[in-house]
């Protein structure tokens, strides 16, 4: 066979036109990809769908965050615009002067029946300052207004002041007890104190001003009497090499100085003005529950304290009970049976909300080296049972 035949019959693989070894080397390069790579982009160039076929079938995931995004952006302006509707509503219209803060919050009986028997509440450390829903004199203040309230209330029937306090300034005492004592007076409704744990000095006073006083057999009350403290810290300033420089311009205006003892004089004008606001409370005590004050003065009204029943056994109180016996006393007094019991509470609004954040701040470390009891303000007068504050 010649030469020409036999490769003719080879097979087409064997029968492939020979090429060179750099021909072999070269690939096809699509048309859509240039050979030279473009420096001024460093970036790689996008793959084309002809190159990437595992990409068509495994698309790569949706991003979902953007869906929830967009909710939560709609519902914060869904509710900027609701709360702005809230406080266009809330500020339309002129303050009516007669407006008060505090509503009816219902507490047991019928809550149905227009007779209503209104509770008010003396708690605590008695005293003008401290927070206020009225805006002033703290917790008198807000004691004030409920008991305006109640009296301007036809629907009102009679007031159960609940006192549990072991008494406060003087000051206030007094405007708490001279309030009581205008409803009962003045606009003829009956006033009923139900005493707590605690019902003494300043506590005791403000019941002064009450129809009947009702007290539990364990109540501790009475603790008649006036208090005023300060410090005398010469030793220790002694100790530690310091010393005051004081320009006066009489020999009494740093009264209760305490890094000196205090003259004769001064302990007597001290003690003269503690004598005069004890004989006030006196005379109160003595007017309102219709003792005989000299027999006050030289026997229980010396800043002991009783017990509930003991304070009956000496006409302190006019009876011993609980909380229930007062409410149904009321409905006694003021003439109805089965009422609404209720309390008067402020109801949430935008400025509370406000200052429940304001208040979140983050929490101050304080240390104090004196008892609770100490952080009474010098040179101020005091209706208050120390040893049981």
């Amino acid at each position: 066979m010649q030469p020409d035949e036999r490769d003719k019959e080879l097979s087409p693989l064997q029968n492939t036109p020979k090429c060179d070894a750099r021909e072999k080397m070269q690939l096809p390069v699509p048309a859509s990809q240039p050979l030279i790579a473009d420096m001024s982009n460093p970036l790689p160039p996008p793959l084309s769908e002809e190159m990437s076929p595992m990409m068509r079938e495994n698309p790569p995931p949706r991003r979902r965050g953007r869906k929830w995004l967009w909710i939560l952006l709609f519902v914060s302006l869904f509710a900027n615009a609701v709360l702005a509707i809230w406080v266009r509503l809330q500020s339309a219209g002129k303050p009516d002067e007669n407006s008060s803060p505090f509503m009816e919050h219902y507490l047991s009986g019928n809550r149905t029946s227009d007779d209503k028997i209104a509770v008010i509440r003396v708690e605590g450390f008695i005293g003008t300052h401290g927070k206020s829903q009225v805006g002033q004199d703290g917790m008198v203040g807000d004691i004030r207004e409920q008991l305006r309230v109640a009296q301007e209330d036809a629907g009102v029937k009679a007031i159960v002041l609940r006192v549990d306090s072991p008494g406060g300034e003087v000051l206030a005492s007094d405007e708490i007890y001279r309030a009581v004592k205008e409803v009962r007076d003045v606009h003829k409704k009956p006033v009923i104190c139900s005493m707590g744990s605690l019902a003494a000095s300043g506590g005791y006073y403000s019941a002064m001003g009450a129809s009947y006083i009702i007290a539990d057999e364990l109540t501790i009350t009475g603790s008649i009497g006036v208090i005023m403290e300060t410090f005398n810290y010469k030793g220790l300033f002694e100790k530690i090499g310091v010393k005051t420089l004081v320009f006066k311009s009489g020999k009494f205006k740093d009264l209760l100085n305490g890094d000196r003892d205090a003259a004769p004089e001064e302990i007597e004008l001290v003690q003269n003005l503690v004598n005069e606001t004890y004989e006030k409370f006196l005379r109160i005590v003595a007017r309102e529950r219709k003792l005989d004050p000299d027999s006050l003065r030289n026997g229980i009204a010396d800043g002991r304290i009783f017990s509930g029943k003991q304070a009956l056994a000496i006409k302190l109180v006019d009876e011993n009970g609980t909380f229930q016996d007062a409410i149904k006393k009321a409905e006694k007094m003021g003439g109805v049976t089965n009422a609404k019991v209720m309390d008067y509470v402020v109801p949430s609004s935008l400025l509370s909300f406000l200052e429940m954040f304001a208040e979140s701040r983050s929490p101050k470390i304080e240390l104090n080296v004196t008892p609770e009891r100490m952080q009474l303000q010098k040179g101020k007068l005091y209706y208050l049972s120390l040893h049981l504050f």
